[in-house]
């Protein structure tokens, strides 16, 4: 026996039992967080932006670089005609790579060479969405009377899209706990592209746009808890003991 001999350590059974955590407000949020697709005809109040904005802020960051930028929109013109410029580009999608229209199947090599090109883009989750944005069957910021771009400094260290992410996961929280409704809606993609909304958004180096998010006041009650898929978790114990849990 060393002079130094450790402790043996404790069996599950000699360890204290850990008292039941209550869930939390912060998780009562995200368990019944809805995205909003409907919003009253009421502007969101300065005040409650800002404590949005100030939620973003705060989240944390590679080398806390904070490598975002936001731009908030109130002006439903500026919105509308944001909005017609995605619906333009909607449809040259439908035009050229709807391959569900009936006779077009020989447009499904087109359809394809995109989603090889551009795989988040053209995934058929949001292929679909801007067929029916395409034929107005669904909205872009869905009547949100503020809507507020995402901007990435490039230059930052670490993942700036990921940090951005973080920092809008955070808005968006903070917005649900606030009693608004909010959106991501990426598909303001396209206007980077676009000379005049470049110019207006502040698309210049090192910003690049990420994603943007519909903020309002939602109608009716769109939060609530559903149920989830869940998926495997692999699980390596203190013991070593390997295992998987969902």
């Amino acid at each position: 026996m060393t002079q130094r001999q450790r402790r043996p350590r404790k069996t599950p059974a000699e360890n204290p039992p850990v008292p039941e955590v209550p869930f939390h407000a912060v998780e009562s949020v995200i368990f019944a967080r809805r995205s909003v697709r409907l919003y009253r005809n009421r502007q969101v109040p300065e005040t409650l932006v800002r404590r949005v904005l100030e939620a973003g802020r705060f989240a944390p960051s590679a080398g806390n670089a904070q490598p975002w930028k936001f731009v908030v929109i109130q002006d439903r013109e500026m919105i509308r005609e944001m909005t017609e410029d995605v619906v333009k580009v909607c449809k040259l999608v439908k035009r050229f790579a709807d391959y569900t229209e009936p006779g077009k199947q020989g447009r499904l090599w087109r359809a394809k060479s995109l989603q090889r090109l551009f795989p988040n883009l053209f995934h058929p989750i949001p292929l679909a969405a801007m067929l029916l944005i395409a034929e107005g069957k669904l909205g872009v910021w869905h009547g949100a009377p503020t809507v507020i771009p995402l901007l990435v400094d490039m230059r930052a260290p670490g993942k700036p899209f990921l940090d951005a992410g973080i920092a809008g996961q955070n808005m968006v929280l903070t917005a649900h706990a606030l009693g608004l409704g909010t959106c991501w809606v990426s598909f303001i993609e396209p206007l980077s592209n676009m000379p005049r909304w470049r110019k207006k958004l502040g698309l210049r180096f090192p910003y690049k746009l990420a994603s943007s998010l519909a903020l309002g006041f939602p109608r009716g009650e769109p939060d609530g808890e559903v149920r989830r898929e869940t998926h495997a978790v692999p699980w390596y114990g203190e013991d070593g003991a390997y295992r998987v849990v969902y």
